[in-house]
């Protein structure tokens, strides 16, 4: 199993809960479950191979579809037992965005593509399944909630991907490096409220 695939199973399975646990808060039945699952699960993934021109990769292999529909499965008839959803959902997103980000590296790496490029695709394969979890559950999308370390992690940990192979290090651990990166900012962000200064405009002068 390559690097790539390996990591895309994991960010698969991993999102999916998240997806599921907000159709849980959204009160939604095994069916939008499901739907939310996937959706979350593949979103990041399916727009980085469009934009890399590969072969979408669930498309090409649909056991990550099942996958994911287990993982919401899963959830529909656990989820009551958690004290605390919301706080499920940011630690497993995290640890999802951990996974996903190095599987966005992964895949650009393999397909040749510039630094810039590695990092877009780590970022994009990382957040845009949540973007769109969020969105369409009508949650405020934690990639824009003010200050909020997220896109940051991402970022960061796909430099510090790009770093280790400029500095001719091996893909494995250009891989393990991005995630423990993109874990630790945003395992400190939940943990130790760290935030990003946000913008305030001052009032005109008279």
């Amino acid at each position: 199993m390559t690097a790539t695939l390996a990591l895309d199973y994991a960010a698969v399975f991993v999102f999916a809960l998240t997806g599921a646990l907000v159709a849980s808060r959204a009160q939604l039945d095994i069916v939008g479950f499901v739907f939310m699952a996937c959706l979350t699960a593949v979103g990041g993934g399916t727009m980085r191979d469009v934009i890399l021109k590969r072969a979408v990769f669930w498309v090409e292999e649909p056991t990550y579809i099942f996958v994911a529909s287990l993982a919401a499965v899963l959830v529909f008839f656990t989820a009551h037992v958690l004290e605390s959803r919301l706080k499920a959902i940011f630690w497993l997103d995290a640890v999802a965005l951990s996974v996903a980000v190095p599987a966005g590296v992964a895949a650009a790496v393999d397909q040749g593509a510039s630094w810039p490029i590695v990092l877009i695709m780590g970022i994009t394969t990382g957040c845009l399944g949540g973007l769109m979890r969020d969105v369409v559950c009508n949650e405020v999308p934690l990639v824009l909630k003010q200050g909020e370390l997220y896109v940051t992690c991402a970022l960061a940990g796909a430099v510090a991907a790009v770093l280790t192979l400029t500095a001719a290090g091996p893909l494995p651990l250009a891989l393990l490096l991005c995630g423990a990166v993109t874990f630790a900012l945003r395992a400190g962000g939940l943990a130790f409220q760290w935030r990003l200064p946000v913008y305030k405009s001052q009032p005109p002068r008279s």
